[in-house]
This record gives structure tokens, C-alpha cells and sequence, in this order.
């Protein structure tokens, strides 16, 4: 069997009042483009007549037990044949006679083309307010800024993708968080990213969303995958913050009261403390993503270049000794503040994290040997 131009993937969970007109009209876009094509419904367990419907308007209809929306997208990814994917809801909310337009940009090179509901436009009554004006736009604004992608409507569920590109993204995420998923992986693996502008239409039946929720579950996965964001930034923040202050505090004594300067003394010593164990495991899950997820580290991967792990433990060797060596003159001074000693030994737990925290970078693969292991393999 030849290998067709389009593979249209719909999830479907209930939607009997509007499939077949979904699967119609997807037949009908990929007809108007000059293609050849299938449909694809992924049946995720509904308990009316949408599988029926859908396979007597001409879909191979797809069953996935595995409830949730990215559990409906895999399912149907693994089937798909063609050369370009099309993503789209069986609620009737996007018009897909007009397939082509979103199709140009990947015939034009791109990997992925989101539709985009905000640079078309949105009929009356198809988003509510709350998405409109502060659910997607919040969500999209945050998605651009920790993986520096430029779209305007990251969870439109109108997108297509080349099906050579879906093994590099690696997908996974079995809800809603889906769209987030494989916008940012996108961008990660440093793929095309086009936007085509389409008309939002209101949907026929109830919505599935929970705004809530599925807010929650976006945010928390994109999160996870900004190690910067999520661990460095604010670490970063924490240590050098707390150290500089406990470090102001213990050389001017006459800062502040005696008993209200050692209790700032010893707030700033935890915050550096967990600043930097916040940094290590930032460092730990970039190292992680690098290696073993193929995600873009340049900056990364040229320190790697540079550094060995020598160099983590000379340097967690210098801040120990320096530690010992501040808490020392603390303990035999009868004359010095107490809150030098605190920075002394707030010196020994950083030299300490540094040294066992180079170790670990090492045995997760820091090295050159596992740079260019990795790139073989791609």
C-alpha cells in the first residue's frame, strides 16, 4: 500500500454530533490540497455512537483505553502514514476543508505549523473570556519566554507536524499539557516552528476542558522541562544573595544589633545553603536533558569542553579550606564575631556540596567522551 500525502489525527471522546461532519470535512480539505490522505479518529472510550459514526464516514477508527488527550494522540501518531500529520478536535470548532493552508509552511520546510486562532479570528460564543483574554494568552506569553519560541497561540488544537519530525520530539505526555509538549520540544531540538492564521468556530456539545486543571498541568509541565527557570535563576538568586549578606554581616560587626545581626547571619547562611543545592540540581537536570533527552545545551556543552572534574573538586577543595580556615580564626579569637565563624562553616556545607555535587555530575556523563557519544547517535 503506497504511503499517503496526510494523515488527519482526531481524538474523540463523546463527540457522535459532530464527527462524521469532522471526518467529511477533513476527506474534503485533503482532496481541495490535490492530496492523498486518511482519517484517523482515536476513539478514547466514549460511550456513545462517535466510532460508529466516524468509521461509516470513512475513518479508520482507533481505539485507545488509555484515557486523555495526549493518550489519543499517541495512539493515533503510531498509526499515521503520511508524509504530513494533521492534528484536529472532532468538536467541529476548525475548518478543515481548508487543509491546504495549513499544510504550505511544512511543504515549505517547516516541522511544525500551528494553527492560530488569535491572528485569525474567533467567532463569537467558540472561547470564553477567561481563555481568551487570560487562560491561552498567560499560558502562551509564559511557553514563549522559557523556551524562547515567538507564537501567538500555543494550544490551538488545530496543528500539523512532518511525520519524520515526530520520532525527534519524543512525545509523551498522555493530557491537555500534549500541545505544551510539542511546542517546546520543538523548540528545544531547535526545529521550524510556523504559525498559519484560522477561524475559531463554536463548538456543538459540551467542552471536556477543566480550565484549572488543565492550566495547572500545562504550567507544571513546562516547568519541569525549564531547568533554568524552575532551578538556576532562582538558586542562583539564593546563594549569591545569602552569601554576600552573610558575608556583609560577618565582616562589620557593628551592623545592625549583636543578636539581630546573628539571626539575619543565620537566615542568609540556610538561604545560600539551599540556593545552591537549587543550582546542583538545575545542573543535574540540564546534564540529564542534554545527554539523554538530546535537548540543545550549547552553552552547556562548551563548559563541558572545558571543565573536568578536577576542576569541581579543586574548587570545592579551595572553599573548604577557605571555610576551615574562616571558622578557625573565629574559634581561637576570643575577640571575633560569632557570625564569622557561620560564614566559615557556611563555607565548609558549600565546599562539601561542590566536591560530592562534581561527582555526580561526572557519573551522570560530564565528560567529552559523552558528548560525542551522544552526538553519534543523532
Amino acid at each position: 500500500m503506497s504511503e499517503p500525502d496526510v494523515s488527519v489525527v482526531i481524538p474523540c471522546l463523546d463527540e457522535a454530533a459532530t464527527v462524521a461532519t469532522v471526518v467529511e470535512k477533513a476527506r474534503a480539505g485533503i482532496a481541495a490540497a490535490g492530496l492523498t490522505g486518511e482519517v484517523i479518529v482515536v476513539d478514547n472510550g466514549s460511550t456513545d455512537a462517535s466510532a460508529e459514526r466516524a468509521a461509516a464516514a470513512g475513518a479508520d477508527v482507533v481505539r485507545e483505553p488509555r484515557r486523555g488527550y495526549g493518550s489519543a494522540y499517541l495512539a493515533g501518531l503510531e498509526r499515521a502514514r503520511g508524509r504530513y500529520v494533521v492534528l484536529a478536535d472532532a468538536d467541529d470548532t476548525y475548518d478543515l476543508t481548508r487543509l491546504g493552508e495549513l499544510l504550505a509552511p511544512l511543504r515549505d520546510g517547516a516541522a511544525l505549523v500551528l494553527g492560530s486562532r488569535f491572528r485569525g479570528r474567533i467567532l463569537p460564543g467558540a472561547m470564553p473570556w477567561s481563555h481568551r483574554f487570560i487562560g491561552n494568552p498567560v499560558l502562551t506569553a509564559m511557553l514563549n519566554m522559557l523556551f524562547r519560541v515567538r507564537v501567538s497561540d500555543a494550544h490551538c488544537g488545530l496543528r500539523a507536524v512532518r511525520r519524520e519530525a515526530i520520532p525527534t520530539l519524543a512525545l509523551s505526555a498522555t493530557g491537555m499539557e500534549f500541545a505544551s509538549e510539542m511546542v517546546l520540544k520543538a523548540a528545544k531540538r531547535g526545529l521550524r516552528i510556523e504559525e498559519v492564521p484560522i477561524v475559531y468556530h463554536p463548538r456543538a456539545g459540551e467542552s471536556k476542558l477543566n480550565s484549572v486543571r488543565d492550566a495547572w498541568r500545562h504550567i507544571r509541565f513546562m516547568l519541569v522541562h525549564s531547568a533554568s527557570f524552575l532551578f538556576l535563576i532562582p538558586g542562583a538568586a539564593a546563594a549569591v544573595g545569602g552569601l554576600v549578606t552573610l558575608g556583609v554581616f560577618a565582616s562589620e560587626p557593628s551592623f545592625g544589633s549583636h543578636e539581630w545581626g546573628l539571626s539575619v547571619s543565620i537566615a542568609s547562611s540556610i538561604v545560600s545553603i539551599v540556593g545552591a543545592q537549587i543550582v546542583q540540581l538545575g545542573l543535574y537536570a540540564r546534564t540529564y536533558a542534554a545527554i539523554y533527552l538530546g535537548d540543545e545545551e550549547p552553552l552547556l556543552e562548551r563548559a563541558w569542553r572545558r571543565f573536568r572534574l578536577e576542576h569541581g573538586l579543586a574548587i570545592g577543595a579551595a572553599v573548604l579550606v577557605g571555610g576551615i580556615g574562616t571558622a578557625a580564626v573565629s574559634e581561637f579569637n576570643a575577640t571575633s564575631d560569632p557570625r564569622l565563624g557561620l560564614l566559615g562553616l557556611t563555607l565548609v556545607a558549600l565546599g562539601v556540596q561542590t566536591i560530592f555535587g562534581s561527582f555526580f555530575l561526572s557519573i551522570l556523563g560530564l565528560s567529552e567522551h559523552a558528548i560525542l557519544r551522544r552526538r553519534s547517535r543523532r
